[in-house]
């Protein structure tokens, strides 16, 4: 394993770049035990694995420190205690992140249960929706342009692990996707819209969540095949969209669930 005690050695000042979301590269950073182990699990090897030297005898650190001898020992780097916290997005860091490369784009399955995001911009939001997608069973979340960013550190932390049983298509140009859905498409909307606890549910469906504020586009509400909302009391004007998708989503579970 290799000892980096110097903030100006060039592996830590890229390693300092990429925690800033610098990714010309194209390599992005995971940290916490949960999410390594999880890419360990769904990829195999990151790029470069990097420890807090001074946690590294916890027992989940020394675990992944174990399970990532085959890198090469410059690949394995200890970080002198103190110099992690400048690269960890959480407050109260976990003392493990990997290197890794995104994985390839998936390619857009028509049959598959998916959720499909039209310009969701909060990180939380978004890691919470991918989360919910795939609790839910959908197979693949499809992100238009304009939403955060689904491998950001808020978007993966945010997610728990959600990432690595999704198929996630980023940047998408929805609209163009439409034709070649072989399942329903359902949207939340106000206007021309049926209660959704009074809706038969397809088994299989896409699902389309939009924008926090201005939510679905209008283009994208004439493509669905149904479009839903919540009742609720008249107190707030909106759900949040994480919450309006966690309803929607788990009501077509217990339908399906019953049936």
């Amino acid at each position: 394993m290799k000892h980096i005690a110097s903030r100006d050695n060039p592996l830590y000042r890229q390693l300092r770049a990429l925690a800033g979301g610098n990714r010309k590269s194209g390599q992005l950073l995971i940290e916490g035990p949960h999410l390594c182990q999880a890419w360990l699990d769904a990829y195999g090897l990151p790029v470069i694995a990097v420890f807090d030297e001074g946690r590294l005898q916890r027992p989940e650190l020394a675990s992944l420190a174990e399970a990532v001898r085959g890198l090469a020992p410059a690949a394995r780097i200890a970080l002198a205690p103190g110099m992690m916290d400048a690269l960890e997005d959480a407050e109260h860091g976990q003392g493990v992140m990997f290197v890794v490369e995104p994985p390839a784009a998936p390619h857009h399955r028509g049959d598959a249960p998916a959720l499909w995001l039209d310009r969701v911009q909060d990180p939380g939001n978004v890691g919470t929706l991918l989360r919910l997608a795939a609790a839910a069973g959908l197979q693949q979340a499809v992100l238009s342009e304009g939403c955060a960013h689904a491998w950001s550190p808020k978007v993966l932390r945010s997610a728990q692990g959600a990432h690595f049983s999704l198929q996630i298509i980023e940047k998408a140009e929805l609209a163009a996707l439409r034709p070649a859905l072989r399942i329903p498409l359902l949207a939340t909307a106000l206007d021309g819209s049926e209660d959704l606890f009074e809706t038969a549910l397809p088994q299989a469906c896409v699902w389309l969540f939009g924008h926090e504020g201005r939510g679905v586009s209008e283009d994208l509400l004439q493509l669905a095949d149904k479009r839903v909302r919540i009742a609720h009391a008249p107190a707030v004007e909106s759900l949040n969209v994480a919450a309006a998708a966690a309803i929607c989503l788990f009501e077509q579970r217990r339908q399906h669930r019953l049936a």
